[in-house]
């Protein structure tokens, strides 16, 4: 049968340009279709515009660093509507930065968003096209829970666009988002509380760093309330006004704004699936927040090579919610189109994968953590760790710590994870990911010569 495309992509985020783009340049006819920005989550609300404001925020602690190195006192505030316009003009700019790159690889565009009708074929823009295959790459969603009053609320999606800055922000979520923007906000001066459901941030990362991190943020001044029950958020004249229970108590403060960031759900709305027998993995916990009939740990299943229950429909990134990361999304849509249009079948790697956390202080990571190897190895897992105030912070008197830690098999003395919170843990960790992945063993990071003064060399010198 002849088709009208060899390649249909629905989602123009991430790992749908990269697999499109890599399709057409092996001589596949491809398509690709967005109704929001083209760049997805990462380029229009996520790591982008984030990392620009995690920029911003950084200046004020700098300001009051720089008396202890003999600098005069600067008096200074920020210009939201500068900071936002600029964040915005620098979105689009690199929005249409992708739509040239698609225009170059000879890949179609649609502006709309498609949904499928059959295994074939796909409707945009008022009209059905056929694909020899179809890739599903359309990201996730925010999503908030069933709390009353949660209309008054804003999510990641939202708070780029704030026309004014809040004096007040309450942010409910224990997740990096929820984190980084508690950090984000009160470094561009807003008063934070950080709502969260347990006792601890980032669930799911190394212990050291959930508890550097948190410690972290309280010293800075940002109000963290631990164990919540959400009630309801009411509009009053002072603002919004949160209701909580706190272990037995009934509680409530008032802000100007609510970020909710307690997750995010696979996009999978008005898509179809159903008509073309794509298989969604179901989740049955009816106490977890549900959109577009999913709840938040619902999403398309694939195998290793991003197929779907449909030979010619894959997909990949984070409706697929394996590693839910930027360069995740790149190498799943790029290992589909080698291994369907390359002539060159391959599986894209999930371990080791590296990852940041934007917070202050920022923390980055690689590999197991501690009590995942001690749950595989047991008693053969070896620790080491230090923690220590960074050369920066010995003039500006800030009681600022810096956490490095290896985690080793000893058997055979492999490094299984690395993990830092500290400045620059993100830079500093992606070369470390080198030495993991390759199967570096301690005594590969003790002959390493370190850079001396630098945190980084505290990795080769851990005994």
């Amino acid at each position: 049968m002849e088709y009208d495309y060899d390649l249909f992509v629905i989602g123009a985020g991430s790992g749908g340009l990269a697999a499109s783009k890599r399709a057409a340049s092996y001589g596949a006819k491809v398509a690709i279709a967005e109704g929001d920005l083209v760049g997805g989550t990462c380029v229009i609300r996520g790591c982008i515009p984030k990392k620009l404001m995690v920029y911003a925020s950084k200046f004020s602690h700098l300001y009051e660093d720089a008396v202890g190195y003999g600098w005069s006192k600067v008096e200074s505030h920020l210009n939201w509507e500068h900071l936002i316009t600029a964040v915005d003009k620098e979105v689009n700019r690199l929005s249409q930065l992708h739509i040239d790159y698609l225009e170059k690889a000879g890949v179609e565009l649609f502006k709309s968003r498609a949904s499928i009708l059959d295994p074939h074929t796909v409707e945009v823009d008022g009209r059905k096209v056929t694909a020899d295959k179809i890739l599903i790459a359309v990201g996730g969603e925010a999503v908030k829970p069933n709390v009353p009053g949660m209309e008054y609320a804003i999510t990641s999606r939202e708070i780029f666009h704030l026309k004014e800055q809040p004096k007040h922000i309450a942010i409910i979520g224990a997740g990096y988002i929820a984190v980084e923007f508690a950090c984000i906000m009160y470094g561009l001066g807003s008063q934070v509380t950080l709502f969260l459901r347990g006792d601890r941030i980032l669930k799911g990362f190394d212990e050291d760093i959930r508890t550097s991190i948190q410690e972290g943020m309280a010293q800075h001044g940002i109000r963290i309330i631990c164990n919540i029950e959400g009630k309801s958020i009411e509009q009053v004249p002072e603002g919004l006004k949160v209701s909580f229970k706190e272990k037995v108590t009934d509680s409530a403060i008032t802000a100007d704004a609510v970020l909710v960031a307690i997750g995010r759900v696979p996009n999978l709305g008005k898509l179809g699936l159903e008509n073309a027998g794509v298989e969604v993995v179901t989740c049955e916990d009816e106490d977890l927040p549900r959109l577009h009939g999913y709840s938040v740990n619902c999403a398309i299943g694939v195998d290793e090579y991003s197929r779907t229950s449909q030979p010619n429909i894959f997909a990949v990134g984070d409706c697929t919610n394996r590693i839910n990361l930027t360069p995740v999304a790149i190498g799943e849509g790029r290992a589909f189109a080698d291994t369907e249009f390359g002539n060159n079948p391959r599986k894209f790697n999930h371990e080791n994968v590296a990852s940041a956390v934007f917070t202050q202080p920022e923390a980055a990571t690689v590999g197991l953590s501690e009590s995942e190897a001690k749950r595989k190895l047991g008693d053969a897992v070896q620790i080491y760790r230090a923690r220590f105030r960074p050369m920066f912070h010995s003039l500006t008197g800030a009681d600022e710590k810096t956490l490095v830690k290896l985690v080793v098999d000893k058997n055979t003395d492999r490094v299984l994870g690395a993990h830092m919170v500290g400045e620059y843990a993100a830079e500093v960790i992606q070369g470390v990911a080198i030495a993991v992945n390759m199967g570096a063993t301690k005594k590969d990071f003790d002959a390493t010569v370190g850079i001396h003064p630098s945190t980084a060399e505290e990795f080769v010198t851990l005994r």
